[in-house]
């Protein structure tokens, strides 16, 4: 389909599908990281807890984050990703608001470790209905603009948490904040759609257009895998190891990063934290632009390895360049903001991938499997920068991190040529005969 005719189909999934998983992933991202907060707000010295445990009842997030990774990312893929959706909303704004009700540390680990689980399935069957709506030509942007929540989330999550610790305690934050998780639903319900033939609003041209697509995506990969891929047969695929490992070194590098970037600005201009504060909310904005910019890249040339890779180096040496330039504040403060936009700009392309490689039928899963263990580079990347900090320095700690993602950016470079624009399943089924 030519340019021309692309810019006659009608936009309507754009505005009805996009919107309320950026929504949902907003607050979602909100009720992970508010925990930090309410460190700051009195929490640990109400429910006397050393800095260590505070930090176990951080990452153990992620610990339960892994159980629905998998089957969730079936459950959408076969089933109705809207109301899988609609019930771990229930579920983790429910025991966000519960967690304002804690009285000790067992207590508060249990809840984080809930929270982690009722969260876990959120990610990768968001994807699904994101591959449902938006053919792999519109993918890449579809993807950066609902990940472009994590920007957001970063932006906003400091002033309302800060807010309520004004006007209230550190109960308030997980109270306050759990109940506006669950009128999502109130949002949720009425807008979202599984599928374009489930959706009520769309025009015929629409719906023909995007299924029409899909078929010959489908078409072109099951023709080149020649039958159905079983989901042994995934676990005994190089490339989804690849992809594991890929996404896990990176995760390393964005939680560290996220995590350590008010203790590193407030070493390194040694101000105050409330400027600190609206510090730090400036990278993330650099983030919503190179989220935008290396999709839409991405996207025209479909060439997913290189703009997943370049993100991966540019972070890497971003990070390196702020520490090499630290006596002169602003230089390595204009690195730390060119950090935030690298920060997040592969994702969106990375999660092109899967149905690339993969069958509808395993795709899903495939989804799953990555995010779970991928994200335990979440747990990993904080732990590595204290770990080497205390031991070595801090400039150590961003070493480590560097490393970590010059690895993932090495194992990309051998992914598939397929996914650099080449070879069948990257665009219709007519490009990959031609290629």
């Amino acid at each position: 389909m030519s340019t021309a005719t692309l810019q006659k189909v009608p936009g309507g999934r754009w505005i009805h599908i996009i919107p309320p998983t950026i929504l949902v992933y907003i607050v979602a991202f909100m009720d992970r990281t508010n925990i930090g907060f309410a460190i700051a707000g009195g929490m640990n010295k109400e429910l006397g807890l050393t800095a260590t445990f505070a930090g176990l009842a951080g990452g153990i997030f992620f610990i339960g984050y892994m159980v629905l990774q998998v089957p969730g990312g079936m459950l959408a893929e076969r089933k109705s990703a809207k109301k899988f959706i609609a019930w771990t909303i229930v579920g983790w704004g429910a025991i966000a608001t519960l967690t304002g009700f804690v009285h000790s540390g067992t207590q508060l680990l249990v809840m984080r470790f809930l929270l982690g689980v009722a969260e876990g399935g959120v990610w990768p069957a968001i994807l699904v209905i994101i591959a449902h709506w938006f053919p792999n030509e519109e993918r890449g942007r579809a993807n950066a603009f609902f990940i472009m929540n994590i920007a957001i989330a970063n932006i906003i999550t400091g002033p309302l948490s800060g807010w309520i610790l004004t006007i209230w305690n550190w109960r308030g934050v997980f109270i306050v904040e759990g109940l506006l998780s669950l009128a999502l639903i109130a949002i949720w319900l009425p807008m979202m759609s599984d599928r374009p033939r489930d959706a009520k609003w769309i025009t015929q041209a629409e719906l023909q257009y995007i299924e029409g697509k899909l078929r010959e995506e489908e078409a072109a990969l099951r023709k080149e895998a020649g039958a159905t891929v079983s989901f042994g047969t995934l676990l005994a695929n190089g490339n989804i190891w690849k992809l594991i490992l890929i996404y896990f070194c990176y995760q390393t590098g964005i939680y560290g990063f996220s995590l350590w970037l008010p203790t590193i600005l407030k070493s390194l201009t040694h101000m105050g934290m409330g400027s600190v504060g609206w510090l730090s909310a400036i990278p993330y904005i650099g983030t919503a632009i190179g989220l935008y910019i290396f999709a839409a890249r991405s996207d025209k040339s479909n060439n997913r390895k290189l703009y997943t890779g370049l993100p991966l180096i540019g972070f890497a040496v971003c990070l390196l360049l702020s520490v090499w330039t630290k006596n002169q504040i602003w230089v390595s403060f204009a690195f730390l903001v060119g950090c935030g936009v690298f920060l997040q700009a592969a994702s969106p392309i990375f999660w092109t991938i899967p149905p690339l490689l993969f069958t509808p039928e395993v795709a899903g899963g495939a989804r799953g499997i990555i995010n779970a263990l991928g994200n335990l580079g979440g747990f990993l990347g904080p732990y590595i920068v204290g770990l080497l900090t205390t031991t070595a320095g801090a400039s150590a700690g961003i070493y480590g991190l560097v490393v970590f993602l010059l690895i993932g950016f090495l194992i990309t470079l051998t992914l598939p040529k397929k996914v650099s624009g080449q070879g069948a399943g990257t665009a219709s089924a007519s490009q990959a005969r031609s290629a």
